[in-house]
């Protein structure tokens, strides 16, 4: 009985995690390639505190292994698509369109995972989908394309998050620990590092101080951790329901700092997106 609830405390702990950074992602002033070296080194202490956990015991099942790298690259190499997607298109339109991503790993679960929910659990799942498409209308932009790349970049972010998930739920199933998973996950987003580093225009200046590389670093160890406690949820959870609610509900922790600390009023959408998250959490509390 303890493992069916432990899935949805270990995505509370992601929702939360990554609504604190979130709110406070923007605030380093950091080119976001160098962004994503920083939180790859993030991922590190806490593939550490993994290995700790099975007492450096690290699994090396070949289907393990690769499923878990895959679920690696597939976050990391979206992330790196994603800021070159940028370059290309507003993220006004770009942000909307991978918010869903979760729709792939509800299609994914349900036609190859065999997954299944109650018919509350169903109705979950569609909050969870409205709450996401609300946060992503409320985070306009009056930027314009320069180009019409960033739909096709804008789509690969949105099958290689989407996939994540549905991957993530294939290496706990193949794999003895969930840390096994989490700690090659970290190697991969290391891998990636130098693509990072290619693709960083080094010609601009680039601020060395503390608002810089370690104020990015207190912030992205929070989405490491977060990372880590996902793993968690989809080894105990289903997938189909974890992916909803960790990318549905965060955005409410973020609108919630950013209102006390930035005097920021949530509007129409914003208000519809939280009611539909938080009822989304109770909803799945009875799963």
């Amino acid at each position: 009985m303890a493992k069916k609830h432990n899935w949805l405390l270990y995505a509370l702990i992601t929702v939360v995690t990554w609504g604190i950074w979130g709110a406070f992602s923007s605030t380093p002033d950091y080119p976001a390639t160098l962004t994503y070296v920083v939180w790859a080194i993030s991922m590190v202490p806490c593939a550490l505190v993994a290995l700790s956990n099975i007492k450096f015991k690290l699994d090396t099942n070949p289907k393990g292994v690769i499923l878990s790298m895959g679920v690696g690259l597939l976050g990391a190499g979206g992330q790196l698509i994603l800021f070159e997607a940028l370059k290309h298109g507003p993220a006004y339109l770009i942000f909307p369109l991978i918010s869903v991503a979760p729709i792939v790993t509800v299609i994914l679960s349900t036609v190859f995972l065999k997954e299944r929910v109650s018919k509350l659990g169903a109705v979950g799942i569609l909050l969870a989908f409205v709450a996401l498409v609300c946060f992503s209308l409320s985070s306009g932009s009056d930027e314009a394309a320069k180009d019409n790349l960033w739909i096709i970049l804008a789509s690969l972010v949105f099958i290689c998050w989407g996939t994540q998930a549905f991957v993530m739920k294939l290496a706990n199933n193949h794999t003895p620990d969930a840390e096994s998973v989490f700690v090659y996950m970290a190697i991969s987003a290391v891998v990636l590092i130098p693509f990072a580093l290619m693709m960083t225009d080094f010609s601009q200046p680039i601020n060395t101080s503390f608002n810089g590389p370690y104020l990015t670093f207190c912030i992205q160890i929070l989405n490491s951790i977060g990372a880590f406690a996902l793993v968690y949820a989809n080894r105990y959870g289903k997938a189909m329901l974890v992916a909803p609610l960790a990318d549905a509900l965060a955005p409410v922790i973020t609108t919630a700092i950013s209102l006390v600390l930035y005097a920021h009023i949530p509007g129409v959408a914003q208000i519809i997106g939280i009611v539909s998250a938080i009822s989304c959490v109770l909803i799945f509390s009875r799963e």
